[in-house]
């Protein structure tokens, strides 16, 4: 399987930044896909910023420009570098990742698709 380990949460004021970090351990091999999510109370999980294993990022709309993700060649960690923190960015950021489907022994142990491995997230607050 794959341990996915998040860090760098606290409590800060608006505008300023924090680094969120996702440690990944076990089969790092198999991961494609890399991102992270945030979910509040009341709301659903939410995709705020992906990278593909070839280096492509989404960020949703509310985060471009302030967040930035980044992730090592050998897919054992991750970051999102967040700056000019709100008030609504308060949210568990949870690390996310997605096991190829093109590498045999990742298609042996984890079958033909469609399997994620989540972190334990790691909450962040935004005081105004």
């Amino acid at each position: 399987q794959v341990l996915l380990v998040e860090s760098g949460g606290g409590l800060v004021q608006a505008g300023d930044s924090l680094r969120l970090s996702c440690a990944a351990s076990g089969d790092t091999n198999c991961i494609s896909d890399m991102a992270w999510y945030r979910q509040t109370p009341g709301r659903e999980r939410e995709l705020v910023a992906s990278i593909t294993s070839g280096g492509s990022t989404y960020y949703q709309d509310s985060v471009k420009g302030r967040f930035t993700g980044s992730r090592d060649n050998a897919r054992t960690s991750m970051s999102l570098l967040m700056n000019s923190l709100k008030p609504e960015d308060t949210a568990t950021y949870y690390c996310n990742a997605v096991i190829t489907t093109s590498d045999p022994f990742c298609a042996a142990q984890y079958g033909g698709g469609g399997m994620e491995f989540w972190g334990r997230g790691t909450l962040v607050t935004v005081s105004s």
